[in-house]
């Protein structure tokens, strides 16, 4: 029998499940809209995605065990969601077990950050790298650092707060508490927020006249050499740059990996990210870490926690 896993994508918005073999290969998948009212609404849909790859996979196939990748910090020991800021009803939820009860079957609980970085570094851009930071640039900015081949998960389950990086310490306050935070100058959110703060000092740009303004529209500005595009990416760049020297001073990676759907802006962004990283980091540490693209795409979190299910 052919061994294959269960890897399941828990979003805020939707719940995405593959089955995936021991080559990442997904040999089906799932996607369903993310309950909000209970925790056993949700494990209920983890159960029918789950039903769903097991009747339509090969009759050959075993599935071996389960892993589910959450946007919380997590207890990975004990399979405790600590808190979901965008899945409130999951807070201090006992996910695995009530997953075991279900399914029978063996289960892994990892955050989404850190299953992400794990995906790029087993079977992406991080592939080959002993010591690498992985950091995602969506409606926040998330992470995962992984040291000597171990993702760091530090003693409260919460290390890897890359977002929660303070680069601005009297800048705009942050959900977190802070204030200056990277997520709040370099997410897909902080691209729109600097496009409107700016745009009063370029009159001619192409994008005053959106009134509903999404970071996508700002990067298409920017690909047309639209000045106020140009400049918010140019402060992106620098304030994610600031972030990642620091990472590199204190971390020495060998690679940084940038995904997320803000990531699509690399091109107007990353010479001002080097620039940061060349200005600010240690110069031996700065030259050797690449910072390089994300490959896996939206399937990294589900790889991760597939490689991490395949080791129960």
């Amino acid at each position: 029998m052919k061994e294959i896993v269960l890897a399941a994508d828990l979003g805020g918005t939707n719940l995405r499940m593959a089955a995936v073999d021991r080559d990442g290969k997904i040999l089906y998948r799932t996607k369903r809209t993310t309950p909000r009212d209970s925790a056993q609404d949700i494990v209920n849909s983890i159960v029918e995605s789950a039903n769903e790859c097991r009747e339509k996979i090969e009759k050959n196939c075993e599935i071996k065990s389960i892993g589910v990748a959450v946007p919380s910090g997590i207890n990975y020991e004990n399979g405790l969601i600590i808190k979901a800021p965008n899945v409130p009803c999951l807070d201090g939820f006992r996910m695995s077990a009530a997953i075991l009860s279900e399914l029978n079957l063996p289960v892994v609980l990892e955050n989404d950050a850190n299953a992400y970085a794990i995906g790029e570094q087993t079977f992406g851009a991080a592939k080959g790298f002993s010591s690498a930071i992985a950091v995602t640039l969506g409606t926040g900015v998330g992470g995962g650092i992984i040291l000597d081949s171990k993702i760091l998960r530090g003693i409260d389950g919460m290390a890897g707060e890359i977002g929660h990086i303070t680069v601005e310490p009297f800048g705009v306050s942050c959900a977190c508490g802070g204030r200056g935070c990277v997520e709040k100058y370099s997410s897909a959110t902080a691209i729109v927020r600097l496009a409107r703060e700016l745009e009063n000092q370029y009159p001619n740009s192409s994008l005053q006249n959106k009134t509903r303004l999404s970071s996508e529209d700002v990067f298409e500005a920017g690909m047309k050499g639209d000045e106020l595009a140009l400049e918010v990416f140019r402060q992106m760049g620098f304030y994610l740059g600031v972030a990642l020297a620091s990472l590199i001073n204190c971390l020495n990676p060998e690679v940084i990996v940038i995904g997320g759907g803000a990531s699509a802006g690399w091109n107007l962004f990353i010479n001002h990210v080097n620039d940061q990283i060349k200005t600010r980091s240690y110069r031996v540490s700065g030259e050797r870490a690449k910072i390089v693209k994300a490959v896996c795409g939206d399937d990294a979190g589900i790889l991760g926690v597939a490689k991490l299910a395949f080791e129960l």
